[in-house]
């Protein structure tokens, strides 16, 4: 029988693993010969502070209990731990294969570079934005795993308002260097929740 401690236990690990090749995959992705810059804006930090704020509630907000997110017994237990460790391994794949995609055009900052295309291909014909898919993803993941509910309440908003703030300060760059290209990229795609049902042409 599944004990609420082995359950924690193995859904803390399979979480933490996710972070570790999600951390790998920033910090170890091959470098590139850097670009020149071709325009910047640094209201991305507002966003990303926001962001920084709803992760620090997941890790901070640590539950007593092992039972996963809500006390229902082992068997809702098991129903989190499974969704925390598949939304988990999902969105570390989005973040990598999205990673792979950009190539050197990714930032923190909201920049363009020089020769800056607009990538619609991979997972970007997916969501707009599916690095910050995986990082949403992540947040809860996170938070089924090791947080409490009332924290996710708390994180979600947090880290939605950030995204949204770096979306905008983001795409308003894209706006303006691709135009109708964009708009029609925009109107296809949606921002960061995948379309569960494509619309019929």
């Amino acid at each position: 029988m599944v004990t609420p401690d082995a359950l924690y236990t193995a859904t803390s690990i399979g979480v933490m693993v996710c972070w570790i090749v999600f951390a790998a995959a920033f910090f170890l992705r091959k470098r590139r010969k850097a670009s020149n810059e071709h325009s910047r804006d640094n209201q991305y930090r507002i966003g990303l502070l926001f962001e920084a704020a709803g992760f620090a509630c997941v890790w901070m907000f640590r539950r007593k209990d092992p039972l996963l997110f809500v006390d229902g017994g082992v068997s809702v237990g098991i129903v989190f731990s499974a969704a925390a460790v598949l939304l988990a391994v999902l969105s570390v794949a989005m973040v990598v294969t999205a990673l792979k995609t950009l190539g050197k055009q990714w930032a923190v900052a909201a920049r363009l570079v020089e020769d800056h295309r607009l990538i619609t291909g991979g997972p970007y014909g997916i969501v707009r934005n599916p690095i910050y898919s995986g990082m949403f993803g992540m947040l809860i993941a996170t938070g089924f795993a090791l947080s409490t509910w009332y924290a996710v309440v708390i994180a979600v908003p947090l880290f939605w308002f950030g995204t949204v703030v770096r979306v905008r300060t983001e795409e308003k760059l894209l706006r303006e260097a691709f135009g109708d290209e964009f708009e029609q990229y925009k109107q296809r795609v949606p921002s960061l929740l995948p379309r569960l049902f494509r619309d019929r042409d």
